[in-house]
């Protein structure tokens, strides 16, 4: 069984003190022994801080974006170099918004991963389709394009994990189907397997977002080929957060 991966993106929220007491209300409710990885990602201001308020706690933090240059003349961006500095271990990319809001492209992205990996980030590499691509009937296509944006023979998978997220469900109180969730995560691993092999198939992550609260977690997760959820607006808040990390813990404990 793949171990399960919560992670937490606090997109453009939280002062610094609410920050702070979030991860002192969350590091309260968790068990001394954490079976499952868990992880959360501040706006970059809140990097050296979380890296102090997170010590000694299972949780390990990291940026919600990154250039794809190491350095030079590119005003408020922020090298995976400079991530790696504040102690962070990963990165989230790709994530819908910065594709569909900040238009950053496949090309970009694809710099953008294999430029964290040199430095020696983790990667979230996210990927979804947008309501009308799916009323469209094109979920598999879109997919299909992201994975082959970015993923290839010169990106290892030992430290990728993908986050299928679905655009029509991400703060629109919408939430995939754990059949949906399910039907696209066993496609993506399908793909993975086609485009690298069977034993990286089976052994690479996929997380699912998009809506995902305590009160739906343990129904997601229980789908084969779903390995952990990238939550937005619910890892906001301590009770509803931990309320997903019990599902993954009790889900992951069971085997």
């Amino acid at each position: 069984m793949r171990k399960f991966y919560v992670a937490g993106n606090w997109k453009m929220n939280l002062a610094l003190a609410e920050a702070r007491k979030l991860i002192e209300e969350i590091g309260a409710k968790l068990p001394k022994q954490l079976p499952i990885d868990l992880g959360v990602f501040p706006s970059a201001v809140l990097l050296f801080p979380i890296a102090k308020a997170v010590d000694g706690l299972p949780i390990h933090f990291g940026a919600q974006n990154c250039y794809f240059e190491k350095s030079g003349a590119f005003t408020g961006e922020i090298s995976p170099g400079m991530i790696k500095d504040t102690g962070a271990s990963s990165v989230i990319i790709g994530h819908s918004e910065r594709r569909h809001i900040l238009g950053e492209t496949g090309d970009m992205l694809k710099k953008k991963v294999v430029l964290a990996l040199e430095t020696g980030l983790d990667v979230i590499y996210c990927v979804g389709e947008t309501d009308d691509e799916r009323e469209a009937g094109q979920t598999q296509a879109v997919l299909e394009r992201q994975v082959d944006e970015v993923l290839g023979a010169d990106v290892k998978l030992d430290r990728v994990t993908i986050a299928y997220e679905p655009v029509w469900a991400i703060g629109t109180g919408k939430t995939a189907t754990p059949a949906q969730a399910q039907e696209a995560h066993a496609f993506i691993r399908e793909l993975i397997g086609k485009r690298y092999n069977a034993q990286a198939a089976s052994a690479v992550r996929i997380q699912y977002g998009g809506s995902v609260k305590a009160s739906n977690a343990a129904e997601l997760l229980s789908q084969p080929d779903v390995d952990g959820a990238l939550v937005g607006g619910a890892s906001l808040k301590a009770d509803e957060f931990c309320g997903i990390i019990d599902a993954a813990v009790t889900l992951q404990t069971k085997g």
